[in-house]
């Protein structure tokens, strides 16, 4: 409750002006200004008599609360702080916090409209008071005693503050005079500009927004700094009952606000009569309520709060007041999750029967994540499927052993390896792997067995170099997931998310260079200072001649594999990938610049139809994708292996 409401027979008890919040007066104003100091000098007298009275009641009485907290841990205290999230441009994407939504600023940052509007309707008073005002706390009760209900308080702003960080909020003498007591010890201790920062840091102003920084942003669309005299009259209104006096709720009893503050202020001679008609008459524009807002892109900032919390614990992510800045350009995030619901209701109408679709893409050159696609709907599904859905990638997995076989320095692009009937113990039984098509091809080359994306090389492949080596190779490429060295891991009988593939795939882009995938560039705290810097610093993983055989290799598959329906006019390579039982398709692809990887599937693992197949259905999504997202970059070339030394 306010402790200062307008009413008439107060006209004469003006408070002198807070000069460090006021505007230089003009000359009239400071005519008038000096006839009510006079007035104000002998009433400040009485008042600071009475303050030193009762303070010196209080100090007795402060003995019987000696285990009240003590008010100088407020020094360090940091109040929790909405975060926020933004895309790599700077672009709000979504903003988090607990029940307080609160940006936190400093004084000097709050327009001193809204100081005075809040003192005038608060505790006029302020800048004379040692905490506690009893003319204030007399005059509330005489008031409170006449209507036979509480129509006034006497709570000072300092009184107020040390009730929201200290206190419960019961109604009680003993709750009150513990209050008073608090009050004299902060004001002790702190400043008044210290004080009035704290108090409006801490406020409440409704909707779950706290503090007058996130309050001006929400209702009026700016800083508070920026604040207009009405916008800011309006603001100081809404204190005694934010869900209430919010213009959100009902905007008129807000106008009806506006006016008593600024009546109030006008009484104070804090603004003048022209001052006071103007901000009367100005059109309020209202912003929206910023309180749990949806986020512009929600599988993406999941993500990337699932990130922070993992480094720095989930307080830290909703109370902390970071600020987060993403790997992503919201505009290129949106390109992709229309082109992958574009794709999908196109497969869909060519008889694959699918539920959801994914994509994750990865700049080579700094493993940042450029987009993420996690479902068709996040409305629908929450279930972020680019990074939590392990599915099988079926032959786009046999890269992974195609290089470890170049690595080796046994094998080349150009080597030939037998295409014929094969089994290896496994188990009570055997294994006897199977091509696709049911056919044989005899001896062929590795380039020719990954373009057609024959199983039987890519077993043998397996044998060779063995799969403990592939999946060494898979761990320092990223891979997460558990792997296990099962005879048929060369042809994907392994779970990987999209964006474990598209990583992985990256490095093979870069020519065996690897930064930490991520999707945060930076994240700093809310006064600038860097919490975590992810500037790429790559270092090499792979073998550059292996890496570069492998690329070349890979570019067959689109030239004249299976890949064929993934050409874009510019150098790519890539791999298809279908599981034996037709319950995943994948296309995983890349150019210099950028590295991709989608897949289509059944939440339920249900096929999704006889004849799907990554090379019919996902290579021409990806180069559907690839089109867009590539419009505006140079084509580049892969160097090639003739470049570097083999192994």
């Amino acid at each position: 409750m306010s402790s200062n409401t307008a009413e008439p027979n107060r006209a004469s008890q003006k408070p002198p002006s807070p000069a460090r919040l006021a505007k230089p007066l003009s000359p009239t104003r400071e005519y008038l200004q000096g006839v009510a100091q006079v007035t104000a000098g002998t009433l400040l007298g009485l008042t600071m008599l009475a303050s030193s009275i009762a303070a010196g009641g209080l100090v007795g009485l402060a003995i019987s609360f000696r285990n009240l907290p003590d008010v100088r841990v407020l020094r360090n205290y940091i109040p929790s702080e909405t975060s926020y999230v933004y895309d790599i441009n700077g672009t709000l994407l979504t903003s988090m916090h607990d029940e307080a939504n609160r940006e936190v600023v400093d004084l000097n940052d709050i327009t001193p409209h809204l100081k005075r509007a809040t003192l005038a309707i608060e505790d006029s008073y302020f800048f004379s008071h040692q905490g506690v005002n009893p003319i204030g706390i007399a005059r509330a009760s005489i008031a409170n005693y006449q209507t036979g209900r509480t129509v006034q308080g006497g709570s000072t702003v300092t009184m107020q503050l040390v009730k929201n960080l200290f206190l419960n909020p019961e109604q009680s003498i003993k709750r009150k005079v513990a209050e008073a007591v608090l009050s004299l010890r902060l004001e002790q201790v702190f400043t008044k500009d210290q004080i009035l920062q704290m108090y409006l840091n801490q406020v409440y102003w409704g909707h779950n927004t706290y503090g007058a920084q996130t309050a001006a942003k929400s209702y009026f669309n700016k800083s508070a700094a920026d604040l207009t005299l009405g916008e800011s009259a309006m603001m100081a209104g809404i204190i005694a009952a934010p869900e209430t006096f919010s213009p959100f709720v009902d905007y008129q009893l807000a106008r009806k606000r506006q006016a008593i503050v600024l009546n109030r202020m006008r009484e104070l001679n804090w603004i003048t009569a022209a001052e006071e008609k103007t901000a009367r008459l100005q059109e309020i524009k209202l912003g929206q309520i910023t309180s749990f807002r949806q986020s512009q892109s929600p599988y993406l900032t999941d993500a990337v709060v699932q990130e922070l919390k993992n480094r720095f614990g989930k307080d830290a992510v909703i109370k902390g007041g970071m600020r987060i800045q993403t790997t992503v350009d919201l505009n290129f995030q949106r390109m992709a999750e229309e082109s992958v619901r574009e794709s999908f209701y196109r497969i869909q109408a060519g008889g694959v029967y699918a539920d959801q679709m994914a994509l994750a893409a990865v700049d080579p050159r700094t493993h940042f994540v450029k987009a993420m696609v996690g479902g068709i709907d996040y409305k629908q599904s929450q279930y972020n499927r680019a990074t939590q859905a392990q599915r099988q990638p079926g032959s786009a997995f046999k890269p992974f052993v195609y290089y470890t076989a170049f690595a080796s320095g046994r094998w080349a692009p150009d080597s030939t390896i037998s295409d014929s009937p094969v089994s290896y113990p496994d188990g009570d039984g055997y294994y006897s792997p199977r091509n696709y098509d049911g056919s044989f091809s005899g001896a062929i080359s590795l380039r020719t067995a990954l373009a057609l994306s024959r199983n039987v090389p890519a077993i043998r492949l397996g044998q060779d170099v063995g799969l403990n080596r592939v999946i060494e190779v898979s761990r320092t490429l990223g891979i997460k997931s558990p792997m296990e060295p099962v005879i048929s891991l060369p042809l994907g009988s392994v779970d990987l998310t999209p964006m474990e593939m598209a990583a992985a795939y990256a490095t093979f882009a870069s020519g065996g260079w690897q930064s930490p995938t991520t999707t945060i560039a930076q994240v700093t705290d809310s006064k600038g200072n860097i919490l975590l810097d992810n500037t790429p610093k790559p270092q090499l993983v792979l073998d550059p001649w292996a890496s570069a055989a492998l690329t070349e290799t890979l570019e067959s598959v689109i030239t004249s594999g299976t890949g064929r329906g993934a050409q874009i006019g510019r150098p790519a390579a890539g791999k298809t990938g279908t599981t034996s039982s037709e319950r995943d398709i994948w296309f995983a692809g890349y150019v210099p610049q950028l590295s991709v990887a989608i897949w289509v599937g059944n939440d339920n693992y249900a096929p999704i139809g006889q004849g799907a197949t990554g090379g019919t259905f996902m290579a021409p999504a990806w180069r559907d994708f690839m089109l867009k997202a590539l419009a505006n970059m140079p084509v580049e070339d892969f160097a090639p292996s003739s470049n570097f030394s083999r192994p």
